[in-house]
């Protein structure tokens, strides 16, 4: 009887050990199931990127706006329904978040490859925005997988979650705190801004209000963003948009942060030491910002039973 008793626990053991093990993220996941599947997520972003430099912050930002809102679950990706509150039209993602489509030719490529839907949506954000970083020069690092798709999204949260280019460092610092990242992740993930541009309407009131800017680098912007109208007029985040590099911290030391947020990580507050350090040390930006993504792909995943894989990444099944 003890011998039976025995082998029930252990058989209940077992079960609950190998439940927890499906559950977590590792960044073979698809290596047995789909392994074409990371090679086809690359072919893709690389043809992407290459049609459209701009594109591999786009894909970046994608992954970035995502996991923000109630995980990494590709709820960005979710059109408008009588039932869904597409965040696509919040304040953060209206007319400014792109690569829609280019996650649509991914899924439809690795759907292809794999012969089914096994590659979630969420899974395809996490690996397009480091294969992006990976094309435009930036660093790689494994992406834990394993992530599923939520069956709901909210622009109430993306309102509210996503951080915005007006806030100065406390609020930053909290963002980032309520997401689980520190001060070190606020840093080196809003280094992403070393790729990419902006639109006039969100570094405006910097180029003609605030005072700690660049006279020069003031004039420069001002030209292509008036003080009404041209809303959509782009500027580079940093002088090289499509190369990742340390230039947006030498900007911040320079006052010539595009935008108020991106200067208040160098304003005489707790994060000036690290910005200093990033500037003279592209090695050391480029393996904190890589953990960082790593760790911002940690947060709140659903995995095992919890929601499902999309077929169509628009829409839920």
């Amino acid at each position: 009887m003890a011998s039976c008793s025995f082998l029930f626990i252990y058989v209940l053991v077992m079960f609950s050990l190998a439940g927890m093990a499906f559950s977590d993220l590792s960044d073979d996941f698809y290596h047995h199931i789909c392994p074409k599947a990371l090679p086809t997520i690359k072919r893709v972003v690389e043809d992407a990127v290459r049609k459209e430099r701009r594109m591999g912050a786009s894909l970046l930002r994608l992954h970035f706006h995502d996991c923000f809102v109630n995980g990494c679950d590709a709820s960005i990706l979710l059109d408008q329904t009588s039932t869904i509150n597409s965040e696509k039209t919040s304040r953060a993602n209206n007319n400014s978040a792109r690569g829609f489509e280019v996650i649509d030719k991914i899924k439809s490529e690795v759907d292809k490859v794999c012969g089914r839907p096994v590659v979630s949506c969420a899974d395809i954000l996490a690996v397009a925005a480091r294969d992006s970083v990976v094309a435009l020069h930036g660093p790689s690092w494994k992406v834990k997988l394993g992530r599923r798709d939520s069956t709901t999204a909210s622009r109430t949260a993306a309102n509210d979650n996503i951080p915005t280019p007006f806030m100065d460092l406390p609020a930053l610092i909290k963002n980032f705190k309520e997401q689980g990242l520190d001060e070190e992740d606020l840093v080196a993930l809003s280094g992403g801004h070393t790729l990419g541009f902006a639109q006039c309407f969100t570094f405006r009131n910097r180029i003609y209000n605030e005072t700690n800017i660049d006279p020069t680098f003031r004039r420069q912007r001002q030209a292509n963003c008036p003080r009404s109208g041209g809303d959509s007029n782009l500027a580079p985040l940093d002088p090289t948009p499509a190369l990742f590099d340390s230039k947006y911290f030498s900007d911040l030391r320079s006052k010539k942060g595009l935008l108020h947020s991106d200067q208040a990580l160098f304003s005489g507050g707790k994060t000036d030491d690290l910005v200093e350090k990033y500037s003279k040390n592209l090695q050391m930006f480029s393996k904190d910002f890589a953990q960082s993504m790593i760790k911002m792909g940690d947060i709140k995943p659903l995995t095992g039973k919890r929601g499902q894989i999309r077929v169509n990444c628009r829409k839920v099944n």
